[in-house]
């Protein structure tokens, strides 16, 4: 559940991220600079990272402040599905990352999944639209707007190959899914995909 500091931090950065856009007068100006320090101080004073490095994070938003947007994809063999071990936590998830400008969603769930586990696969069908930042889905805090699409994908080719940002790529039953890296997927997530892959018919889960 998101706490709910890291939910009015959000709000006064997004504040202060319109304002800082639309507003010409230099004093208010100011009045939205403050507003975006003290977001960072909130964010600081709770996760015990140095300010200066979250105001650097929040001061690189710019332009009207929407949600970002990350990928992922669930590719199932044998009812087993494919997951990852990040490198930079040592936890597993499915691969994804975020979108980049020029990709297409359903290209975005073919690169990340390549690049992570050395699988060329097809996107057949978009499984999942989630607001990783609601109090839904028990993700970690992220200190942005976040929605992540799950796309189900097949296998075309290539094999189990790490990458500088997976140390293991394996497929897992059901019942055996190994510790989850939870600001990327919950189990909870990973019951419902099998859920989607035992009953295609299932409509596209959104929130």
């Amino acid at each position: 559940m998101q706490p709910k500091w890291l939910e009015w931090a959000q709000k006064i950065q997004a504040i202060a991220q319109k304002g800082l856009l639309y507003n010409k007068n230099p004093y208010q100006i100011e009045d939205y600079k403050l507003l975006r320090n003290i977001a960072s101080e909130i964010i600081s004073t709770h996760t015990q990272i140095d300010q200066s490095e979250i105001l650097d994070l929040l001061v690189k938003e710019i332009g009207y402040p929407t949600p970002k947007v990350a990928v992922s994809s669930a590719v199932f063999q044998e009812n087993k599905i494919l997951l990852v071990k990040q490198r930079s936590d040592g936890f597993w998830s499915l691969p994804g990352g975020f979108t980049e400008v020029g990709e297409s969603p359903g290209e975005v769930a073919v690169r990340e999944t390549f690049e992570e586990s050395g699988y060329q696969t097809k996107p057949i069908k978009l499984l999942s639209v989630y607001d990783n930042n609601n109090n839904k889905h028990g993700h970690t805090p992220f200190p942005y707007g976040l929605y992540k699409l799950c796309f189900q994908c097949e296998i075309i080719g290539g094999k189990a190959t790490t990458s500088i940002e997976t140390e293991e790529v394996g497929f897992f039953a059901e019942d055996n899914i190994p510790p989850l890296s939870i600001n990327r997927v919950t189990t909870s997530q990973i019951t419902r995909l099998f859920e989607h892959y035992r009953n295609p018919d299932l409509p596209t889960d959104f929130d």
